[in-house]
């Protein structure tokens, strides 16, 4: 249902974001990625995109599971912040920090944001 949400007509707006806000609070890494799809990329707030970017490092699901991260990141400060402490988290309890971290970190640092 998640991956098939960008081609329903029932759902071209925000209304499945419940949804998708449900399936990013499991620890199932199929529907972590699956929530990050193409849908949530237009339709998840900013807050609730973060922690899902948040929430595919911290799991495992690769960051181009992530539908249009590229855009979505550039220039975001609040994002950069959140990461810089999750790394630095991850540093301090001697874990190693996700190798896709560096590549969005470098986008949300970067001040010429695209607007969409």
């Amino acid at each position: 249902m998640l991956r098939a949400l960008p081609h329903l007509a029932l759902f071209t707006g925000p209304d499945a974001v419940p949804l998708v806000e449900d399936a990013l609070r499991t620890n199932d890494t199929r529907l972590v990625a699956a929530a990050v799809g193409p849908y949530a990329a237009r339709h998840l707030p900013p807050h609730s995109w973060r922690q899902a970017v948040l929430k595919c490092l911290f799991t495992g699901v690769p960051l181009g599971a992530v539908a249009q991260w590229e855009r979505r990141a550039r220039g975001d400060g609040e994002l950069a912040r959140m990461l810089t402490d999750y790394a630095r988290e991850r540093t301090a309890a001697g874990r190693p920090v996700p190798g896709d971290l560096d590549r969005v970190l470098a986008l949300a640092r970067d001040l010429t944001r695209e607007e969409s």
